[in-house]
């Protein structure tokens, strides 16, 4: 069980996390990188009943994904900053962004997905599983 807190760079939008993780990614698809302009995303996963919005309403952006599922992305409206997001293949969790949370220094990233599609640059943790694609089921 954890706790922590976050919100967007403007401050408009602010939540609070109260329950399991359910696993920390870095995720190098090119929606991702698009998505955080960064060459990936780092995301912790937790069930959706454990996100809550204390401040604010998030926007959202849907899109379709390799997989043939939808994406939801929930962003500020002021400030544009993506805080929070879920697939429709897996609706009761939320991936909520690192750069987000107020004191991130809890975050060891598991398991990195998309690692074909990588930037040269990007350097791969040794102490994370790799997929090439996504995550199997």
């Amino acid at each position: 069980m954890v706790a922590f807190t976050g919100g967007c760079l403007c401050g408009a939008v602010r939540y609070e996390v109260e329950g399991d993780i359910v696993r920390m990614a870095r995720c190098h698809c090119d929606d991702c990188r698009r998505n955080t302009g960064a060459a990936f995303a780092t995301n912790v996963f937790v069930p959706a009943d454990a996100l809550k919005l204390v401040k604010g309403e998030a926007k959202t952006y849907q899109h379709s994904t390799d997989s043939g599922s939808t994406m939801t992305r929930a962003f500020c409206a002021s400030c544009g900053s993506p805080v929070y997001g879920f697939s429709s293949a897996s609706a009761a969790t939320r991936s909520i962004r690192v750069g987000t949370i107020d004191d991130a220094s809890f975050v060891k990233p598991q398991i990195e997905v998309y690692t074909a599609r990588k930037l040269a640059c990007t350097v791969l943790g040794d102490d994370t599983e790799h997929f090439a694609e996504g995550r199997p089921r």
